[in-house]
């Protein structure tokens, strides 16, 4: 079940309240047991969630889980407040550090990261014309929720806290987040950056992976000493649910206390190569042409794949001359034919090792770096253990023993047109030199 905070204390909270009463079909119930003030009184149910309204400004009901029927994921809707303009956010709750805006200095709540993902997803959907969407670190109370939590906020000031079309779009993706499971597999804790987190941004964005808490750079400077405070770097994990990390920036300190943790450093890299693809197949393949972040790359074929693979190397003269005419294309030929192939030039020139489905795919690799080499020679020929190619070229030795002095005659000649020398026309073709050669396969 989904719950819903709504504070009185909050304008932009009873906005959308508002209009997630006007969204649902709801049951209006009473809970004689508490207060009208503490989420007691008149609450709301309809299916998949319940809303509750509190006197109380949200960063400030620690515990407030426990009012609601056991629910499986709770949402504070709220307002920003910012220099930020029309903005629609997310972001989980508690505090690295000290606890000026609620919860207590050290302490999490349990993010939710892949309902993080799933309501970014939807503020997008859902957001009216001219408002930016994006997450934020984590930076206020509460920091004891007692289920998964996280902030929905329209922002940044008054006329977004009181648009109807803003707090529509926060409430509609509100709903959005019914049934949903608070984690999935894929999660990492970022650490470093801006409050707004643009590289855990594009983290839910353009690949699957969720993020969990964000330690934006003010956070880690009042963290201080990531080795006195390897317990408040530890419960960054566990009230995540992951052992994965992604850093934005430079901290030997935090990287040994990560490492020391027992916990993985993954790159922005890993995590654009590894979208669709088991982990456990990564894993496989790492361990069979070296880490992605030291240059394997994963082809197109891997998201669909989960079996074993065999690993070939690429005939390094016939690789040499396909990049040496068109490196692109040969990544491209690889990409779509290799499960993981390794690269050199941060993943731009296809080099040595790949991996297969079977020997099948082998040959279909070599048949596509050959077609690369029609960019230059006049014939290809792919055969059982070698591709042959032929050129036919200007021969500029040639073409000077014709008497063909070098000058706008021998431009000409080089370019396909007949000369004439002494009264004798020299044709294209007989200065050309017809050039041979054969690449093991």
């Amino acid at each position: 079940m989904l719950a819903v905070v709504v504070s009185r204390a909050d304008e932009a909270s009873e906005h959308i309240g508002e209009q997630l009463l006007d969204f649902a079909e709801w049951d209006e119930l009473e809970d004689e047991r508490r207060s009208d003030a503490n989420g007691g009184g008149r609450y709301y149910r309809a299916e998949g969630v319940e809303l509750r309204t509190f006197d109380d400004l949200h960063i400030h009901l620690d515990g407030v889980a426990a009012t609601f029927d056991d629910p499986d994921l709770l949402v504070f809707a709220s307002r920003h407040a910012g220099d930020t303009g029309p903005l629609l956010t997310a972001h989980a709750t508690g505090n690295f550090g000290s606890a000026e805006y609620g919860g207590r200095a050290g302490s999490l709540a349990r993010a939710a990261p892949n309902a993080l993902s799933v309501v970014r997803g939807a503020l997008e959907t859902h957001a009216p014309s001219g408002y930016d969407i994006g997450v934020e670190c984590t930076h206020h109370g509460p920091s004891t929720v007692g289920c998964p939590s996280l902030f929905v906020e329209v922002g940044s000031d008054e006329p977004q806290w009181r648009d109807p079309d803003a707090t529509r779009a926060v409430a509609r993706a509100i709903l959005d987040l019914r049934g949903v499971a608070p984690h999935r597999e894929r999660t990492v804790v970022g650490f470093g950056g801006s409050h707004y987190a643009p590289r855990f941004d594009r983290a839910l964005t353009e690949t699957d992976w969720s993020v969990g808490h964000v330690a934006a750079d003010w956070a880690l400077d009042e963290l201080g000493d990531p080795r006195d405070a390897r317990a408040v770097v530890a419960k960054a994990f566990q009230m995540s649910g992951t052992e994965f990390a992604l850093l934005d920036g430079s901290s030997p300190e935090l990287e040994v206390a990560i490492d020391e943790l027992g916990f993985e450093r993954l790159s922005e890299t890993f995590l654009r190569e590894t979208t669709g693809v088991s982990l456990d197949l990564v894993g496989r393949i790492e361990r069979a042409l070296g880490s992605i972040d030291d240059g394997t790359r994963l082809g197109a074929p891997a998201t669909a794949h989960d079996g074993e693979f065999l690993t070939r190397d690429l005939p390094a003269e016939l690789l040499e001359e396909a990049n040496g005419i068109d490196r692109g294309a040969v990544l491209e030929a690889v990409d779509s034919t290799a499960i993981a192939y390794e690269t050199a030039d941060s993943g731009s020139l296809v080099a040595g090792s790949i991996a297969l489905f079977d020997a099948d795919g082998y040959r279909t690799a070599i048949r596509k770096l050959a077609a690369v080499l029609e960019n230059k020679y006049d014939v290809v020929d792919v055969r059982d253990s070698e591709v042959f190619v032929r050129r036919e070229a200007f021969d500029p030795e040639l073409a000077r023993a014709a008497g063909v002095e070098d000058g706008p005659a021998f431009g000409r000649l080089s370019a396909g047109e007949a000369v004439e020398v002494d009264g004798a026309q020299v044709a294209p073709a007989d200065v050309r030199t017809t050039r041979e050669r054969c690449f093991e396969t």
